[in-house]
């Protein structure tokens, strides 16, 4: 399984911006510490926004900030919002599936099965959990000189 570059950025936007000492931030601030594309950092911020994650404030002075405490902040519900299929096999769209022993294949109830219990795994953890003290600290480190 390997997550969308939405997913990757969404997750990275929310550790910078809560490993950021104002806990907030511009798109440009944030692609150039990770150095990724200011144009798809855009629309991953708008999606944090439309499912409420993030607040978007435009204008000169305005910026991206965190709308709850980060120790509320699941990771599986961020992943299951910038994943909102998280379509493994062909079978798992039904508009598209052209597989022959679908209706006989017990692997998409597995495959189902273990999307489930992955993204109940990641709903343990919290973006808090990411951001201990000490690793709060390194991580505002790093990305305070990349973002510059």
């Amino acid at each position: 399984m390997q997550l969308s570059l939405r997913a990757d950025y969404a997750l990275r936007v929310l550790i910078y911006l809560g490993s950021h000492p104002s806990n907030s931030a511009s798109t440009a601030e944030i692609s150039n510490a990770y150095g990724i594309s200011k144009h798809h950092l855009v629309r991953v911020v708008q999606l944090l926004g439309q499912h409420g994650l993030v607040k978007l404030v435009p204008g000169r002075f305005g910026g991206i900030t965190l709308t709850a405490n980060p120790a509320d902040i699941r990771l599986g519900d961020v992943l299951k919002a910038a994943e909102p299929n998280l379509r493994l096999v062909e079978c798992f769209d039904e508009a598209t599936n052209t597989c022959p022993i679908t209706a006989v294949c017990g692997l998409k109830s597995y495959l189902r099965e273990a999307i489930e219990a992955f993204i109940t795994n990641l709903n343990r953890h919290t973006l808090a959990d990411l951001l201990t003290t000490g690793r709060k600290k390194k991580l505002s480190e790093v990305l305070v000189q990349f973002s510059k």
